[in-house]
């Protein structure tokens, strides 16, 4: 279902609209990796605003000098940002220890607190430009935070404040101020390294739940597939055993010109037919969806979601099994892609059969939090949605799926989704029951006709008319999980 909640259209709109209408892990990646990035180069502006009168009055060389250390200091706090945030996502699996870059960071770091020191020690700046180093720190710990174990930082950590209070004390600054200063940088500095640890140990935690997710995906569909092969096997391995054996019997009475040999192949030619029919009952159940089964599941999928959900169900019970299981299958395959394709929140699901003199039902399903809601309506389809029409054309229905405007009712103005709204409409002609009635004789008597037509000679094995050889069922039309794998590929 790409048309409407999937992502944007290729190559359409910037960066921001590729970001938007990205997934919600992908999102929240890049919003986590960026805020970090800002974290480390706030100091680039922070630091400098402490030491406008030591710049003033400094000589150009050394003022050069000096921002020359803070921009060093600043890209090093940015890159050991950058190559943190792979190494705590990665578990130090596959990601180089960046040591040369962590020692850079540190001389650089000794360097610019050396010259602040020394500077309010000769009296070419004034004490409050000690402050400088507070938004060093606090903001420079970011990038190393992420790459060094609890020990270390509690460990660096203290050797900062140890030398705030050192260089405070032999600068001549007052006691009280080294000790405000020494506090302030050290509770600032442990504060933004607990933030940058929690911040991507949550980023940590949402790929392993996507991760755990992924798999439960695949367990469900070899449990699946497993299923229906047990099924199968229960149903067809007995009977097929004792087909190979009465063949078997059947071939020897006739080497022996033995009558019996035609009783036996007429037994072999029934226990095929039941099989033929208890394999097309199993895979007629595995296919087949029950509409109020699929409206409740609904409910409780989205909800458990988050999305709050409303059903309007205008009397599903009175329409024909064909119909329940055609308009059954339109709510799991639009429940599919409001979760997997939208950020949606509230959804309503809308039944409204055939009024008193009418002939259609029709199914609405509405959705806010498209992504990409500039997608054209006509946009390629997935092969869920070509699988419903399938379904629905059999039944002479027609299916719908576009963007509209406006909001979706229930969901809430506080609670509306982000994007566009969606609809996915299907309308299905409810077959009037003297037809229905006319139909079901018509198809009675030509089964029995084929039925006898297969007993006027027992001894050959006669196909029955209309019936294809059963098989396994599609991918696309499998429910559960496995459906879902392949809907809107």
């Amino acid at each position: 279902m790409r048309s409407g909640m999937g992502t944007a259209a290729p190559g359409g709109g910037g960066w921001v609209d590729r970001l938007i209408g990205s997934s919600q892990r992908a999102r929240v990646h890049h919003y986590t990796r960026y805020t970090l990035y800002t974290f480390a180069g706030v100091e680039l502006v922070a630091v400098p605003l402490n030491m406008p009168q030591w710049i003033a009055n400094s000589h150009p060389l050394s003022a050069v000098g000096t921002g020359v250390l803070i921009l060093l200091h600043g890209l090093c706090n940015i890159q050991l940002t950058r190559v943190g945030l792979r190494w705590y996502l990665a578990e130090g699996r596959g990601v180089v220890w960046p040591g040369r870059l962590l020692a850079a960071h540190a001389v650089v770091t000794a360097l610019i607190v050396a010259l602040v020191f020394v500077s309010v020690a000769a009296g070419q700046a004034p004490e409050t430009t000690v402050g400088a180093l507070v938004s060093l720190w606090a903001f420079g710990i970011s990038g190393p935070s992420l790459l060094l174990s609890q020990r270390q930082l509690w460990a660096g950590l203290g050797a900062l404040v140890g030398a705030m209070i050192v260089g405070g004390t032999a600068a001549g600054m007052a006691a009280q101020l080294t000790l405000v200063l020494a506090v302030l940088s050290g509770g600032l500095s442990v504060l933004m390294a607990f933030t940058c640890r929690v911040t991507t140990w949550t980023l940590r935690v949402v790929n392993k739940l996507d991760a755990a997710r992924e798999t439960e995906a695949r367990l469900a569909v070899a449990e699946e597939r497993l299923r229906f092969g047990r099924d199968m096997h229960d149903v067809l391995g007995r009977n097929l055993s004792v087909i190979a054996l009465k063949s078997e019997l059947a071939a020897q009475l006739a080497r022996r010109g033995s009558p019996s040999a035609v009783e036996q192949m007429t037994e072999v030619q029934r226990i095929a037919r039941e099989s033929q029919q208890e394999m097309r009952e199993v895979v007629r159940g595995y296919r087949e969806a029950d509409l109020q089964a699929e409206l409740a599941g609904a409910r409780g999928v989205l909800e458990a979601a988050g999305i709050r959900c409303r059903i309007e169900d205008g009397g599903s019970t009175e329409l024909p099994v064909a119909v329940q299981s055609a308009l059954g299958w339109v709510v799991r395959e639009g429940t599919t892609n409001v979760l997997r394709h939208a950020e949606a929140a509230g959804c309503v699901i809308r039944l409204r059969p055939p009024a008193r003199g009418g002939i259609v039902a029709v199914l609405e399903m509405e959705n806010d939090g498209v992504r990409g809601a500039g997608a054209a309506p006509g946009g390629s389809d997935g092969t869920g949605l070509r699988g419903l029409r399938g379904r629905l054309g059999a039944l002479g229905g027609t299916l719908t799926a576009e963007p509209y405007g406006g909001g979706v009712a229930g969901a809430g103005a506080a609670g509306a989704g982000k994007g566009g709204s969606f609809r996915l409409t299907a309308t299905v002609p409810v077959p009037s029951p003297a037809g229905a009635a006319a139909r079901s004789r018509t198809g009675a008597v030509a089964d029995a006709a084929t039925d006898g037509a297969g007993r006027e000679e027992p001894g050959a094995a006669v196909p029955r008319t209309g019936q294809r050889e059963a098989g396994p069922p599609d991918a696309a039309l499998l429910p559960g999980p496995a459906g879902d794998r392949e809907v809107g590929a």
